[in-house]
């Protein structure tokens, strides 16, 4: 699971915008948004690069036991 949308919203930034830095279909950003499919790590660097965050702040947090 990923917050992409999430920080999107934060920063009031579209997933329009986000496919347009990263060069990439609207439809595929969207999948992304709505955690229908995953984007690969190297492109989740990628996108916390073009959003300006840790990619941290992208990925969900799991519980630990």
């Amino acid at each position: 699971m990923n917050r992409i949308k999430a920080v999107l919203a934060e920063q009031n930034k579209t997933s329009k915008w986000l496919a347009e830095q990263m060069g990439k279909d609207q439809t595929t950003i969207s999948k992304w948004c709505t955690n229908t499919c995953q984007p690969s790590l190297e492109t989740l660097v990628k996108i916390a690069e073009c959003l300006n965050v840790d990619v941290r702040e992208l990925i969900v947090k799991t519980a630990t036991k």
